[in-house]
């Protein structure tokens, strides 16, 4: 895989349309349609009157993709006709550049300022740059720089404190403006109640961190939040953008909107992700209600399944995690990888001439296997009638074989790519003294990721000793077999 095919953008551009099949359909053609773009997700919204797009692909085909979606939508959508239950300043209201695998944040704000310079010369309309692309601290948050929304434009873009950051401050009826930025991914969730717009922004007033101003802030921190009414469905929702779902979980929004509703005797009907979402955050929901309820689960796909029903994710459509999950998403762009290999392509690839896979790769694959014995000891004694008394030690010492597995799998090709990087550097030219200075960087770099791999390796394994022996002494004796090849490997 080479490096450039290895970097994922991903891209998700609001456009201030949800009802016209044409447009939306339009719209989704002009994403597809572009070289190196996957289109992952469109989900238009009748009450917003807004469809929120995603797709991904190299830096440079995202913004290729953006604009020619943009230039779709200043041919079909007229702002000055627009209503939706949604805050909107444009046609393209905003377009946000996300890394995904192998690129900066840098990376994506280099982006946001490529696709709103072309933007500009191009249809010539007004373009703000906010989150990480901001210029300045007052134009950082998207409410700030959509504050007024399109009916403000005429007045704000002639204010100095509102120039745009590129094109001129001049208003465009049918377009509006656009805010782009880098930003990192942002979840889209509501809640379902059955109650009506104005209790459910009194919640969201309640939990959004900028809550009812500087003298009353909210409770959970990097979330907006806003109450509306969703005709098509009859119901109230609490609408968030958790901003950061590593500083406030998805089941933290929920929980606290459900402490409110319960106080003002408003039932909950589940709830709804927009758009996609990382696996690791319903994960993180997963670990939270498996504490709670003192339950154990180890699959990854018990854990999601957990997740929609706790949440209620399925509760106005099927949620279909294969379709949802970012990562389940782009795993074909891994077709390359080696663990996507079966155990026969794998092993004749080590035995190829050639440099990688090679002895990291090897001992990572091999100690993955060992872990996986490790779970099925673990497996095979706890719920066994004859073990009942040891189902509290098995359900200490199984999760930490079963998350090293894929801790070692994962390790497979990073050290292959650590040993390609160093390759690499050692073809760089060595002509000139700054040739020779880059190169004995590179390969310092180079030799620094190649060594730290199987470091990893080796510190990881060493956390397995203690649960290896438990497992020895409390484990099922028709599997002292497994645990003595555990050990050798």
């Amino acid at each position: 895989m080479s490096e450039s095919m290895s970097k994922l953008v991903e891209c998700v551009p609001n456009f201030s349309e949800g009802r016209n099949k044409e447009v939306i359909d339009a719209l989704a053609a002009a994403i597809s349609g572009t070289a190196g773009c996957r289109l992952l997700d469109v989900d238009p919204g009748s009450s917003t009157n807004r469809t929120v797009y995603t797709f991904v692909g190299t830096p440079e085909a995202v913004v290729e993709g953006a604009l020619n979606a943009s230039r779709v939508a200043f041919k079909m959508i007229d702002m000055s006709k627009h209503k939706g239950e949604h805050p909107r300043m444009g046609a393209l209201d905003v377009c946000p550049f996300i890394p995904v695998r192998n690129v900066t944040m840098a990376e994506c704000v280099s982006c946001a300022n490529s696709f709103a310079e072309k933007l500009v010369n191009e249809l010539h309309v007004p373009i703000y740059l906010y989150a990480e692309a901001a210029r300045s601290e007052s134009r950082r948050t998207l409410p700030a720089v959509r504050a007024g929304e399109y009916e403000a434009l005429p007045t704000k873009l002639q204010n100095p404190d509102w120039r745009p950051d590129f094109g001129e401050p001049v208003f465009v009826p049918n377009w509006g403006a656009t805010a782009t930025g880098a930003r990192k991914f942002l979840i889209a969730y509501n809640i379902n109640l059955l109650t009506t717009k104005e209790l459910a922004h009194r919640i969201a007033l309640n939990i959004r961190e900028g809550g009812r101003g500087k003298s009353q802030p909210g409770r959970l921190k990097k979330v907006q939040a806003i109450g509306w009414y969703l005709e098509e469905e009859n119901l109230a929702q609490v609408s968030a953008n958790i901003l950061d779902y590593e500083i406030t979980p998805i089941h933290m929004v929920y929980e606290e909107t459900r402490k409110d509703a319960k106080e003002l005797n408003l039932p909950i009907l589940g709830s709804q992700l927009v758009g996609l979402v990382p696996l690791q955050a319903l994960l993180t929901a997963a670990e939270y209600y498996i504490k709670e309820e003192n339950l154990f689960i180890l699959e990854e796909e018990h854990k999601v399944r957990l997740v929609i029903n706790r949440l209620g994710l399925d509760s106005l459509a099927p949620f279909e995690p294969r379709k949802r999950i970012i990562e389940y998403l782009v795993q074909d762009d891994l077709s390359g990888a080696l663990i996507t290999q079966t155990l026969k392509g794998f092993v004749h690839s080590v035995g190829a001439r050639t440099a990688t896979p090679g002895g990291g790769s090897v001992s990572a694959a091999v100690s993955a296997m060992g872990a996986a014995l490790g779970c099925m000891v673990g497996q095979m004694t706890y719920g066994k009638r004859q073990y009942e008394s040891l189902d509290g030690v098995m359900r200490e010492l199984i999760p930490p074989f079963h998350r090293a597995v894929d801790q070692f799998l994962s390790l497979v090709d990073s050290d292959s790519n650590a040993f390609g990087s160093y390759m690499a550097a050692l073809k760089l030219p060595k002509d000139t003294v700054e040739e020779q200075q880059k190169r004995h960087q590179a390969l310092q770099n180079g030799l620094k990721e190649a060594i730290c791999v199987p470091l990893s390796l080796a510190e990881k394994i060493s956390t397995l000793w203690k649960p290896l022996l438990e497992l020895a002494k409390h484990g099922n004796t028709s599997c002292i077999s497994d645990l003595q090849v555990l050990t050798w490997h």
